[in-house]
């Protein structure tokens, strides 16, 4: 062999030497990048990836805040698994600790951060879009608009809105509008109610869902505690089958809207309204509140019994009577502090008058 060759062939081998080891150095460089946690000072670090963010420039994003070095190598990484296209958008909470190789693993399985809110039962619409309007967490479109815009907004023009929206805990990523939070608490009422109906008791006096809702709304507004709702909703079920008013002073108040000012008088008992179920028989014509779950149930399956009255004992729990003089009796313990004066179904004899005078 030439001493050309010779040369020529130990110039190759030095190269490819050469290549190995800045290869080899090159790998444990990369390895050690993926393994070295990122630097995260605090606890946590909120991080945000908009929608068609690249690999390229989050990585490039993370060094200049300061969070990792050699970008490229995240890069890399990201090419290598060829899950790169499946990092989604949203705010994502990064954990001290963390490596570059976790983070990845966290931005392409979405676990982004989830903020909550929650629809209390019981709320009434206004209620509830006071709540929306005040959270920092949602995207506002919806402030400002009347609840006929608003149910526009949300693709259910025409509907009544009151009592339409489940209450629950809602999660929802960075970036959720109130338009979305409000058809997915819709379509959340909507599904609940109708599995509901569909395992409803026979020869009930309420004929739709609709009217479920309307009921159970009442239920909901009346009921101091969970387990007195079947009871409560016997009584409302029991008046409706014998033509009897219901007689709901939450109905009352709901048709006083903005007049109501923390007491009602025997004139708002009179004064008719279109939820009035003193001076109507039947239901109002929409629900009063945001039923729960349990409030619907109890309307479809009310406890069996002869209940007619109930009174509220001033501590979250009612008593219940079959009769009217019972029920009188009740008010006066209960809510008159054992004095006999008028009230909406009781008019004190003339000697029962004196007495008061004593």
């Amino acid at each position: 062999m030439s001493e050309m060759k010779l040369l020529v062939f130990k110039a190759i081998g030095i190269t490819v030497l050469f290549m190995s080891v800045i290869s080899g150095w090159i790998m444990f460089d990369y390895n050690s990048f993926l393994g070295k946690p990122l630097k995260i000072e605090t606890q946590q670090y909120s991080f945000h990836v908009t929608s068609g963010m690249s690999l390229k420039t989050i990585a490039y994003q993370l060094e200049s805040k300061k969070l990792l070095d050699k970008p490229h190598y995240f890069i890399w990484h990201g090419k290598f698994s060829g899950k790169s296209h499946l990092i989604q958008a949203g705010e994502y909470q990064l954990k001290k600790g963390w490596t570059p190789k976790e983070l990845f693993l966290v931005l392409v399985s979405g676990k982004v951060k989830l903020h909550s809110l929650t629809v209390v039962p019981g709320w009434t619409f206004k209620q509830m879009m006071v709540a929306l309007d005040k959270s920092p967490d949602l995207k506002h479109k919806l402030t400002g608009l009347n609840a006929s815009q608003i149910m526009q907004k949300i693709g259910l023009a025409g509907i009544k809105p009151e009592g339409r929206f489940f209450p629950d805990t809602y999660y929802f990523p960075t970036g959720f509008t109130d338009i979305q939070f409000l058809q997915r608490a819709y379509k959340m009422m909507e599904k609940r109610l109708h599995i509901e109906w569909a395992k409803r008791e026979k020869n009930l006096p309420v004929k739709t869902p609709y009217e479920v809702l309307i009921l159970a709304s009442i239920v909901e507004r009346e009921t101091g505690l969970a387990s007195e709702r079947p009871t409560i909703a016997g009584v409302f079920v029991r008046r409706m089958r014998k033509r009897m008013r219901l007689q709901s002073d939450p109905t009352v108040i709901y048709g006083m809207g903005d007049r109501f000012q923390g007491n009602i008088r025997r004139k708002d008992l009179r004064r008719d309204t279109p939820h009035n179920t003193y001076t109507r028989f039947g239901l109002p014509i929409t629900p009063i509140a945001m039923p729960s779950g349990e409030a619907i149930q109890a309307v479809l399956h009310p406890a069996r019994g002869t209940y007619l009255y109930f009174v509220s004992k001033g501590n979250g729990a009612h008593v219940f009577s079959k009769t009217l003089r019972e029920h009188n009796n009740n008010v006066i313990k209960y809510q008159l502090k054992g004095r006999r004066k008028p009230f909406s179904s009781y008019k004190p004899k003339n000697k029962d008058k004196d007495k008061d005078k004593k």
